[in-house]
């Protein structure tokens, strides 16, 4: 089991900054890509970023080139630099973070694991 708690949110004008972070506790191991989604009231959860295991990145072309994604292995944290926040950015944000599973027979699957998300509002 993985949990994953976010951190990092708030209230920030147009054009201002912030870095959201999310740390994972328990059985933190075969993590492989971990990623931010967001859900504005009334919309589908989509994704914002995300990072593999090897660094990769991929990003949401709303969000390319004002938002970074990084993440600290040995610390089993994930963050997201926000910067040049748009009022269309206000939403929760979740973090999410996919554990390999290997069954007896070897066959694999990911599983999902979701933090309880943290809310970023950004004012006009």
């Amino acid at each position: 089991q993985v949990q994953l708690v976010e951190s990092g949110g708030g209230l920030v004008q147009t054009g201002g900054s912030l870095r959201l972070s999310c740390a994972a506790s328990g059985s933190v191991v075969r993590l492989n890509t971990m990623s931010w989604y967001r859900q504005a009231p009334g919309e589908q959860r989509a994704l914002v970023a995300e990072i593999t295991s090897n660094g990769s990145t991929n990003y949401a072309d709303s969000v390319k080139g004002r938002f970074t994604i990084s993440r600290d292995n040995a610390k089993n944290t994930v963050y997201l630099q926000m910067n040049g926040v748009k009022p269309e950015d206000t939403a929760v944000y979740y973090c999410a973070a996919a554990q390999r599973w290997t069954n007896y027979r070897g066959n694999k699957n990911d599983y999902t694991y979701w933090g309880q998300g943290t809310q970023v509002t950004v004012s006009s």
